[in-house]
């Protein structure tokens, strides 16, 4: 991923996520497995856990702590009421700049 898609990937990573824990409850390392299969591989395993620091302080996410098999328990991430309206002005937000763009973008052939 060049430059450019990495500073337009930063401005969404949030709302990724957050659609990412509306499918279901995940923990750090299931969301950034998650999002190098939809492709996102340049994206950082610090890069996402300081986004969950953020989301969890903003109380978008409700947090479990879940014995581990290996190491200390896991914080699995629920996506709460709280987040599914942010989830859900991202999406509002993202259709308008993505209708936007499409039609400068027709309007640059």
């Amino acid at each position: 991923m060049g430059k450019q898609a990495t500073e337009m990937l930063k401005g969404v990573l949030e709302g990724i996520v957050l659609a990412i824990l509306a499918t279901r409850p995940a923990y750090g390392y299931e969301i950034t497995a998650q999002l190098r299969e939809q492709g996102f591989t340049d994206i950082a395993e610090g890069t996402v856990y300081a986004l969950l620091v953020r989301v969890e302080q903003r109380d978008l996410v409700d947090v479990e702590k879940v014995p581990s098999e290996k190491g200390p328990p896991r914080k699995v991430y629920t996506l709460n009421a709280r987040g599914r309206d942010q989830l859900s002005e991202f999406w509002r937000n993202w259709s308008f700049l993505a209708d936007r763009i499409e039609q400068l973008h027709k309007g640059e052939k």
